[in-house]
């Protein structure tokens, strides 16, 4: 058994005197409350963020000195902002509260979305989605949940919140497109500030009140944690790979809205394309997901990985027919999907026990700043070298993204304990991971002194001290 150990300080002084055993069970009314209301909440904003992805290129010819280059910013420079902004604005909700910082971002998302409804220069857009990514709140978010939620329950709550961002942009891929009929792209944009005014709605008449706002070591982040998280290999794999994921995902959204519009299928009806093509990549991604859990998690990321770096050929030489690009989608789709369900899965189980949360933070900053790159990045090559050889580069990204993962080792199935501790347990340290390490089926120990927790990784078919979390 190999067991790492460490003690982590954080500033919540208040220590638990008695050890207790956590365990599972039904959430309760306010646990429920708080899940499903910031569950709508990521729903709404995400899907507001995506909204405009599938079609923006397709009307972006009518703004005053658009160029493809400042079209590609347009839709990516909210990547860049969340990625650099999470982290702070998780911060200032440890010190001046979580909701003041939500409704905070919520309103820059909203002040961003009517800026871009409003605006007729590629720049003003481009202010616009600045000032809508500038709300990164995802942090103070799962921050909320953490102050809202049991420990026991914690990994629930976080596990909708996840799988929210990947239903919202299914459906704004669906959505985007299918409004056409009714508004224009300002519309689109009008319709983004109206999601925000009801995630803040959500916000105020929703979710419950914590009754305090504390530092969690397995939601927080600090320097120390940090620096652990980017030294680790494994992990960084993880996330170059969400990078790249969603490079390709934007950079690919930025040529395949025209590319249809080139086979006759206009602005309005591109949803019928993307539909039945979302749909039935679900009976790609749904086998793929159950052989990666059970059987061969390695060869089914290597294969998605490659999958997407050919795809990116075949878009590129296969002709511009709709079955071709129906095709091409909908394989895309399906290898999308099967990645956005593994990779947090992934980075679950590889974080060190008490930083899953610091993990996750890494990697959605990973990803947004993927999305920047992939919009900037497209724009530029779309402009320079045509559909063809942008799809020609991605392609040859692809291939380096599957190099860089083609040494990754899985993780075995773990789960992650939150355990609290005596006064005894707190006084002595050392001892108390010791003992505790020793327990067979442990293989890491994590003390957080001033939260007077315990975070322990076990292995569930070995462990059976006490009942597995997550």
């Amino acid at each position: 058994m190999s067991t790492e150990t460490a003690v982590v300080g954080v500033t919540d002084s208040e220590a638990m005197a008695a050890t207790q055993v956590v365990e599972g069970g039904a959430m309760n009314a306010t646990e429920r409350r708080a899940a499903w209301s910031l569950t709508l909440i990521y729903i709404v904003r995400m899907m507001g963020l995506f909204l405009i992805l599938p079609v923006f290129t397709l009307f972006a010819g009518d703004y005053t000195a658009s160029t493809p280059l400042l079209v590609g910013l347009a839709i990516g420079i909210y990547g860049l902002m969340q990625a650099v902004l999470q982290i702070p604005f998780g911060m200032m909700s440890d010190r001046i509260g979580r909701k003041p910082v939500i409704a905070a971002g919520l309103l820059l998302m909203l002040v961003g979305s009517v800026v871009a409804a409003m605006a007729d220069h590629i720049a003003v857009v481009i202010l616009g989605r600045a000032l809508q990514g500038a709300g990164a709140v995802a942090a103070a978010l799962m921050a909320l949940a953490a102050d809202l939620t049991r420990d026991e329950q914690r990994t629930k709550v976080m596990a909708m919140l996840g799988a929210s961002i990947g239903l919202a942009f299914v459906l704004a891929l669906i959505v985007g497109p299918a409004l056409l009929t009714w508004f224009s792209i300002d519309g689109l944009f009008w319709l983004t500030a109206g999601c925000a005014a009801v995630a803040l709605a959500l916000l105020f008449l929703a979710v419950p009140d914590p009754e305090r706002c504390h530092y969690n070591a397995d939601t927080g982040a600090n320097v120390a944690t940090m620096k652990r998280l980017l030294g680790h290999r494994e992990l960084l794999r993880l996330d170059a790979s969400i990078f790249m994921l969603h490079l390709l995902i934007t950079a690919t959204f930025f040529a395949v809205p025209l590319a249809l519009l080139d086979t006759g299928i206009g602005q309005a009806e591109q949803w019928k394309v993307y539909l039945p093509t979302v749909l039935l990549s679900v009976a790609i991604m749904v086998p793929l997901a159950m052989i990666a859990e059970k059987w061969a998690m390695r060869g089914v990321l290597l294969a998605c990985i490659a999958a997407l770096s050919l795809l990116q050929l075949y878009f590129g030489f296969a002709g511009a027919g709709l079955m071709t690009l129906a095709v091409g989608v909908t394989l895309f789709f399906g290898c999308v999907n099967t990645l956005e369900a593994l990779l947090p899965s992934l980075v679950s189980r590889m974080a060190p026990a008490a930083a899953k949360g610091s993990a996750m933070g890494i990697y959605s900053s990973s990803q947004f700043l993927g999305a920047f790159v992939g919009g900037v990045g497209a724009g530029f090559m779309y402009g320079s070298v045509g559909p063809r050889g942008l799809f020609i580069v991605l392609a040859v990204l692809g291939l380096l993204w599957l190099l860089a993962v083609s040494g990754f080792t899985p993780p075995r199935k773990v789960s992650t304990l939150r355990r609290s501790l005596s006064e005894e347990d707190l006084t002595q340290p050392d001892q108390t991971i010791a003992r505790l390490s020793a327990t067979r089926g442990v293989d890491e120990v994590v003390l957080a002194i001033d939260e007077g927790v315990a975070y322990i990784k076990v292995d569930p078919e070995v462990y059976h001290g006490e009942r597995s979390k997550d």
